[in-house]
């Protein structure tokens, strides 16, 4: 679409919602640092937030360490670079400059090494910003006789400071550079590690505590057992009164019939009680589970479905292992439901845990034993038999020391005998059950405990090794930094060519990098989000007017799709807005004279993922400044102030004086 005026834009892409898949924290202290730490330290610290896309938290650390007598050749070089680091000329403050003056009288003094002339180019560069590109000649020999080290930070941390002349003279090695760190370090077999949350701990479902039957099962047995044992030695002695030979004969039957069937019996009574728990049956039955009530339960069930359906055994297509493992992965669901619930985490810190139990389910379905836990224990006939047998052998051998006790005896002998039975009968049975209830509690307390040390085991095994790989795996913040920066490259590149514009061509240039649709976001803390998938903005600031490209990037491969181009006249941008909202983020809006505002999303909310220790307000400065929005919101708001007068404004900028 055109405007009346020569501009055209397409707004497709400039409203899109952007919602977010997943985020993580990663714990990680590299930008902490103590306030009482050594300045070295903190110089230390702000070395690598420089190097990690973060100058504006760099300043303040490198010139806390000034501030605490810690200055050499080094820490200025990097102060300075962290002052000019992602800003332009424009872009310091008058006392700013002044301090880069102050700094610049300052390089005399030092001892002369590799730092000191790093540091002297620099200010070199700066003055030589406004001068021909033939005058500029001198200082880029001196830049490129430093060591790459100081070479490289120079070129990376000026980029938009360098424009024109300068720029064209050195742009083909930035190119060259970024194209051979573009896919370094394997970036693409790596990406995928750094949107990963840190896996929770390994946790495994306890023993249940023993019921209050079985408590008082276990109290109530004593009693039982001494008034068998009292009733039994009275009815045996009263047989023996009546006729020893019969009562030992008697007696030894009975104790090996009884000891039989409480062996046997055992056996039978408690693989008969575990079936009618378990419902008897094979295999577990396909039911519906009951609706999960909360977020985390739902989010826990939905990726056990996922991850048992891409992780199917031989034989089972996806639906068919689903409907296969109905009941296991429902109570799996709800043990990790229970157990990680009241952590208060996403489900993305404990994937790891799911993933391992349907890899774990695969390979019990494959050596048989996926559905031990609901198989019916079913008990051996022959051991029936003997129960069975060792019962009738034990009441005969009873009823004969009866007899034997009864027979020819004179009042009261026959009382007590029968009382002796009776009680003998009534507190085997009654002991009998108690000692089966309490010897299957300790059975099953027994197993638990067992399985409790077993799942635990193998699940701490799993998370180490997961968190191995991560660790292994998981670029740096230098890296991701690195790869962002050269993908940026590679777009301004194109984008020169393909409007046919070389450095000398352009005012000055700004990339604003902001979520694209569908993402997944990370970050360190104390660091700026990342993304895995942007939308990179370019402006191009030409006498003509500004050239607008935007394009989304996929960051594990850095392809790129959808892109768009927009050209519009200086006076064509009639305002720009910024949108803040806590719960959603920042928007920036344009607005032109002839077309529809365009609203980007430049940031989204990340006030519900700060760490105890972390300041809202920082982690968003942070993050805007990475994004480039702190740039691009000024020059395009000093665009629409003052139109083309904001070309006169910079034309008429005094030129960086360096001290004498």
């Amino acid at each position: 679409m055109s405007d009346s005026d020569g501009s055209t834009y397409s707004s497709a892409a400039y409203d899109s919602n952007v919602g977010i898949q997943a985020e993580t924290v990663h714990n990680s202290n590299v930008y902490f640092v103590h306030p009482d730490a050594a300045p070295q330290e903190k110089f230390r610290v702000g070395v690598r937030l420089l190097e990690d896309g973060i100058p504006s938290r760099a300043r303040e650390m490198i010139t806390d360490a000034i501030a605490h007598g810690y200055h050499t050749a080094e820490v200025r070089f990097h102060q300075v670079l962290a002052m000019l680091s992602a800003r332009t000329y424009y872009d310091l403050s008058a006392e700013e400059i002044q301090r880069l003056h102050r700094v610049s009288g300052l390089v005399r003094n030092y001892p002369e090494d590799e730092w000191k002339e790093a540091l002297r180019v620099t200010f070199d560069l700066l003055a030589a910003l406004s001068t021909a590109s033939g005058e500029a000649g001198p200082v880029l020999k001196q830049l490129q006789e430093l060591p790459s080290r100081q070479h490289n930070a120079i070129l990376r941390h000026l980029d938009l400071m360098l424009t024109g002349g300068l720029k064209d003279e050195l742009w083909a090695e930035t190119l060259e550079r970024a194209g051979a760190e573009r896919f370094g370090n394997d970036r693409a077999q790596r990406v995928w590690a750094y949107f990963e949350a840190d896996p929770i701990g390994a946790r495994a479902a306890l023993p249940r505590p023993g019921t209050p039957a079985a408590t008082a099962a276990r109290a109530a047995l004593p009693f039982r057992v001494v008034l068998f044992v009292v009733s039994s030695v009275a009815l045996g002695f009263l047989a023996w009164i009546a006729n020893p030979t019969e009562a030992i004969v008697e007696s030894l039957v009975a104790l090996g019939a009884g000891h039989t069937a409480a062996r046997c019996g055992l056996q039978w009574w408690g693989r008969e009680s575990r079936a009618d728990i378990s419902g008897g049956a094979d295999v577990p039955q396909p039911h519906s589970p009951a609706p999960a009530k909360d977020g985390f339960t739902k989010s826990v069930h939905s990726k056990f479905d996922h991850y048992f359906s891409v992780r199917t055994p031989y034989g089972f297509t996806p639906d068919t292992w689903l409907a296969h493992t109905t009941e296991v992965r429902h109570d799996l669901a709800t043990e990790i439901a229970d157990l990680y619930r009241e952590s208060r985490i996403g489900v993305e810190r404990v994937t790891w845990l799911i993933r391992h139990l349907a890899e774990e389910a695969r390979n019990r379905h494959s050596n048989g034993t996926l559905f031990d836990q609901y198989r019916q224990i079913r008990t051996p006939a022959r051991t029936k038999a003997l129960t069975v047998l060792a019962l009738a052998v034990l009441g005969a051998a009873v009823l004969s020391g009866f007899g034997t006790a009864v027979a020819g005896a004179a009042q009261p002998r026959p009382l007590w005998a029968v009382l002796a039975l009776l009680g003998a009968a009534w507190s085997g049975h009654a002991a009998a059950h108690l000692w089966l209830k309490v010897r299957r509690e300790k059975h099953r307390v027994a197993q638990e405990t067992r399985k409790y040390q077993e799942d635990l085991a193998a699940r701490k095994n799993a998370h180490q090794r997961w968190k191995d790989l991560l660790d292994a795996t998981r670029p740096s913040e230098r890296e991701m930094e690195t790869w962002l920066a050269c993908d940026k490259t590679s777009f301004v590149d194109e984008a020169l060519r393909h409007h046919r514009l070389t450095w000398r061509d352009l005012i000055t240039h700004t990339i604003l990098v902001a979520p694209a649709p569908s993402y997944k976001r990370g970050r360190v803390r104390g660091g700026p989000w990342r993304y895995s998938h942007y939308v990179i903005r370019l402006f191009l600031f030409t006498r003509d007017g500004i050239r607008e490209i935007s394009s989304e990037l996929k960051f594990s491969d850095a392809t790129r799709k959808n892109e768009q181009r927009s050209n519009y006249r200086f006076d064509a941008l009639s305002s720009v807005q910024v949108t803040e909202n806590v719960n959603v983020g920042y928007d920036l809006e344009l607005v032109l004279t002839n077309g529809p505002a365009r609203k980007i999303r430049v940031k989204d909310a990340d006030a519900h993922q700060l760490a105890p220790d972390e300041s809202a307000q920082e982690i968003s400065e942070i993050s805007l400044s990475a994004a480039g929005f702190t740039h691009t919101f000024r020059l395009l708001e000093g665009i629409a102030a003052d139109g083309k007068g904001w070309i006169e404004r910079r034309d008429n900028l005094t030129p960086f004086q360096i001290a004498g």
